[in-house]
């Protein structure tokens, strides 16, 4: 018994041996030839080689995606190199010879696909991995289950763990199990995404068992967006909001505080628009340019406010208590201002770039997506806010100011100069102006068109919140924001701004001061 035992393991091993490598180079070996056939046989080829695991694989389904896999009549394969010549499988550099390119179709692109995605998913990079997955998703093929998983138990990056998670759902759904199916259900029901509930229905229409589940998962899906679209509506309102709030502040001092209707007011913007385009060319180039948007708010502030203060005391301060003349005549200013803007930088919109910081979308969990430009300018507005009430309330040309809106004559009496209070307040109204300038530069083109739109929004904030009232102006603003922002899904956009200004107008008749009423110049007028 020793003796026949002690001859067949010699043999057996030698069996294991020569079978071993033939057995892990299968699945890559097998596939190779499917390359070279019909569509069909190139598809199943590419599904073979994505489950592999072959390292060899990847490059090979590369070239054929990028169409440097080429065939010859006797059906070797050769990968197009960047030098122009061809490598064959296994062996060395050659000419190409008659070889042609390695036809695809539909279904190979989306086999492709799949197999990419799967043999990418365990890479180093994380961007590659992300799209990987996301690519993953897309081929929903009950093959990506095992790699899905043990891709999954490796990833440490939240953002590659979601999508890799949502993939292995969809994958879930493709596999012919009841019970592996439910899993993927109930993984997405867990999703607050537009995918998976077109996803679930998808499946719904293929798998009817499962129809009772489905429509469980669905509703949950399909109540999570409502609540998002209801957050993101609050957003895209309090982000108009937050514009109409930097456009109307410096109006509210101009027009709320010292009674001047100011047409050029929009101008004031635009002004500030072209400040921040100028730092930011004077900025190119330097060290300076990360930091060229920070530079231009106060260069927009001083700009408009030097504009400013020579509009008050070469013209409104002679026609005070004259509101049609000022309006008339602010009216001409603000035509003058925009001519000159032609002839200077010309009639074509001018780019300002906005810096990194500023770009791109930032996810919330629930897949909440907010533009960070967006976040960045409401958080711009509340700052103004608060720099505008601190001026007013703790600095001495603050209690002036309030001094002389209050009482003129008193105020005169006490050694105040109230000509010079008229010609900084209408400085800073319009340096305000110009900082929204700033702002608005990053979400709207720079033209000299650009404070025109903005002229009778800010007019309409002053008046509705109150006159004079920066408590109002706050509140005005993020109310008409988010009123417009939540009725143009249903009305349009006109036509909401249409409805919301008919609004103001019945408002306006029932509380001619707005909202806060303040006590003032404007208010007695």
């Amino acid at each position: 018994m020793k003796r026949h035992l002690s001859g067949f393991l010699p043999f057996l091993l030698l069996c294991c041996l020569a079978f071993a490598p033939a057995r892990a180079q299968d699945a890559f070996t097998t596939a190779l030839p499917g390359l070279a056939g019909s569509f069909g046989q190139i598809a199943e080829a590419v599904e073979k080689l994505g489950t592999s695991a072959d390292p060899r694989a990847l490059p090979l389904l590369q070239a054929l995606q990028d169409g440097r896999l080429l065939k010859r009549e006797d059906g070797t394969l050769l990968i197009q190199t960047a030098a122009g010549t061809t490598e064959v499988l296994g062996g060395s550099a050659t000419e190409a010879g008659t070889a042609e390119a390695v036809r695809v179709n539909n279904r190979v692109r989306g086999a492709l696909r799949g197999a990419l995605g799967s043999l990418q998913i365990l890479s180093t990079d994380p961007d590659e991995r992300l799209k990987a997955a996301e690519a993953v998703f897309r081929s929903r093929s009950a093959d990506n289950i095992r790699p899905l998983e043990t891709a999954l138990s490796r990833e440490t990056v939240p953002a590659i763990r979601t999508q890799l998670e949502l993939s292995l759902a969809a994958s879930r759904l493709a596999s012919p199990d009841n019970a592996v199916r439910l899993q993927g259900v109930a993984a997405l029901a867990e999703v607050t995404d537009q995918n998976a509930r077109a996803l679930l229905l998808e499946t719904k229409a293929q798998v009817p068992d499962l129809a009772r589940q489905i429509d469980a998962a669905v509703a949950k899906i399909e109540g999570r967006l409502r609540v998002r679209q209801v957050v993101e509506t609050l957003f895209q309102g309090l982000s108009l909001g937050s514009v109409l709030l930097l456009a109307a502040l410096g109006l509210a001092v101009t027009f709320g505080v010292m009674g001047v209707i100011n047409m050029a007011h929009g101008e004031m913007v635009m002004l500030g628009a072209y400040a921040t385009y100028m730092v930011q060319e004077a900025c190119r180039g330097t060290f300076l340019a990360p930091v060229a948007l920070p530079l231009a708010i106060p260069a927009a502030f001083l700009l408009a406010a030097a504009v400013g203060a020579v509009l008050e005391r070469g013209l409104i301060r002679y026609l005070y208590g004259r509101p049609l003349e000022t309006l008339l005549m602010t009216f001409g200013v603000g035509m003058i201002l925009q001519q000159a803007v032609r002839l200077i930088f010309g009639a074509q919109n001018r780019e300002v770039t906005s810096p990194a910081w500023m770009q791109g979308v930032m996810t919330l969990p629930g897949g909440l997506q907010l533009t960070q430009n967006r976040v960045w300018i409401i958080v711009f507005g509340l700052l103004v806010l608060g720099l505008v009430v601190a001026a007013i309330r703790y600095t001495r040309f603050g209690l002036e100011m309030r001094a002389v809106v209050q009482n003129r004559r008193i105020a005169a009496t006490m050694g105040i100069r109230t000509g010079r209070v008229d010609a900084l307040t209408f400085a800073f109204g319009s340096g305000i102006a110009g900082m929204a300038g700033v702002a608005l530069s990053q979400i709207d083109n720079v033209s000299p068109n650009l404070g025109t739109g903005y002229i009778i929004d800010s007019f309409m904030v002053v008046v509705f919140g109150g006159v004079g009232s920066l408590a109002g102006t706050l509140v005005g603003a993020l109310m008409l924001g988010v009123v417009n922002k939540a009725m143009e899904p249903y009305a349009g956009a006109v036509l909401a701004k249409v409805v919301v200004l008919v609004g103001i107008m019945l408002f306006i008749q029932r509380r001619p001061r707005g909202m806060f009423a303040l006590k003032g110049r404007a208010a007695e007028a």
